[in-house]
């Protein structure tokens, strides 16, 4: 069977940001703010607090989660719990960051998105990275939807 190449993409690309993550809490205050954490998150890395570390592994574990959707989805992995909403959402929260991250930084009364707003190269590199990303979602959940069968109140995709 033919692996779908819009999820493995998507998988893939959604593993190396987790990947990144992670290195980002190896890399400690220097990274956070060279990646767009800002500032506030930046100092609490200095002063040793483990809130910057927790958070950005939780977004770490969320994007390698999103990763092995992807690479089910594509006929790489067996089914994954709730694959096609699972997979409809991934792709929905990536092209609405891809398409609103910039507006909302830009619109927002918000101290930490007016920090980002001081990093628009950040901005426009992280959103578009999304919205490649919530394309190749898309796409290819549209491309495995016919064999992604719901059966029982679950979904099981039927390669």
């Amino acid at each position: 069977m033919k692996k779908n190449r819009w999820l493995l993409v998507g998988g893939s690309l959604s593993l190396v940001a987790a990947l990144l993550h992670l290195a980002i809490i190896w890399g400690g205050p220097g990274w956070y703010r060279a990646f767009g954490a800002g500032e506030q998150m930046a100092l609490m890395a200095e002063q040793g607090s483990s809130y910057p570390a927790q958070m950005t592994g939780v977004i770490a574990f969320v994007l390698a989660s999103w990763g092995l959707y992807g690479f089910a989805g594509a006929g790489l992995l067996p089914r994954m719990p709730f694959m096609r909403i699972a997979l409809v959402l991934i792709s929905v929260v990536y092209v609405l960051r891809g398409l609103l991250g910039i507006p909302a930084v830009l619109w927002a009364d918000q101290p930490y998105f007016a920090e980002l707003a001081q990093n628009m190269t950040f901005m426009a590199v992280s959103s578009a990275v999304c919205l490649l990303l919530g394309v190749c979602y898309a796409v290819g959940t549209w491309q495995v939807w016919p064999r992604i069968k719901k059966r029982g109140g679950s979904d099981i995709p039927v390669y």
